[in-house]
């Protein structure tokens, strides 16, 4: 396979492959928060993220979500279906944490039912300002029938994962998602899922276990992530 470099974001590197309808997507170790003001190198945590990714993006297919995963490669890639993506995060909230307590004064913890879905556009120049169904229109981010669609997948996700943290004791307090079209149109969950996009609680003692253990310097970060594979019963292979 190709080794050229398309993209680098935050957290992984995308590269070519032989194939055009194909990319390579590479799990680094690096963390950031609060658009990229905070940063650090976090041993081990790419490692983790890809396999939980993993994990995911095939209980997500084997429920009937399209995704770009194809396979999982080695302990730091995956090969995915190449997408044009959508400038645009997709958030579910289904309790109150992070951003949204700041920003309208809701106190944390306070349960959403149902979920509520958020957009943000996805620019860092402009800080990833949250933005609602007529922005992405005026901006022409996605036609309505795209949004449509985005929204009855993301809500569909949500439905899967809730249950699947809550059978292994962890409430799924929110995530981040993004989504892309592949070269028929088709529209197509893509990026990763992971402790790094999800806010992530243990049930009983409500114990943060993704990666506000960086943004807010609680430590551990890849002892919670380990945990987290654990419970899933997912074998991490750091060879």
């Amino acid at each position: 396979m190709d080794t050229k470099k398309l993209y680098e974001g935050k957290a992984k590197i995308i590269y070519a492959t032989e194939d055009a309808a194909k990319v390579i997507q590479y799990f680094k170790d690096d963390a950031t928060a609060f658009n990229n003001v905070k940063k650090d190198n976090i041993s081990g945590k790419g490692i983790l993220n890809n396999f939980i990714s993993e994990y995911v993006m095939l209980l997500l297919k084997n429920n009937d979500i399209p995704t770009h995963f194809i396979k999982r490669l080695d302990e730091r890639r995956q090969l995915v279906t190449k997408l044009d993506i959508f400038p645009l995060e997709v958030i579910i909230r289904n309790q109150a944490a992070g951003s949204i307590c700041k920003r309208l004064g809701i106190a944390e913890q306070t349960v959403f039912n149902p979920a509520l879905l958020e957009f943000c556009y996805k620019k860092d120049e402009y800080g990833d300002p949250v933005i609602n169904d007529e922005h992405i229109r005026v901006l022409n981010l996605a036609n309505p029938d795209e949004l449509e669609q985005i929204k009855e997948l993301t809500l569909k996700i949500n439905q899967i994962l809730s249950k699947a943290f809550a059978d292994i004791n962890i409430k799924l307090i929110d995530f981040k998602i993004e989504f892309g079209k592949d070269s028929d149109g088709k529209i197509m969950l893509a990026d990763e899922i992971s402790p790094d996009s999800c806010r992530l609680w243990d049930m009983n003692s409500n114990e943060k276990m993704d990666k506000d253990r960086f943004r807010l310097d609680l430590g551990d970060l890849t002892k919670y992530y380990q945990e987290i594979a654990d419970r899933f019963n997912i074998e991490v292979n750091y060879a």
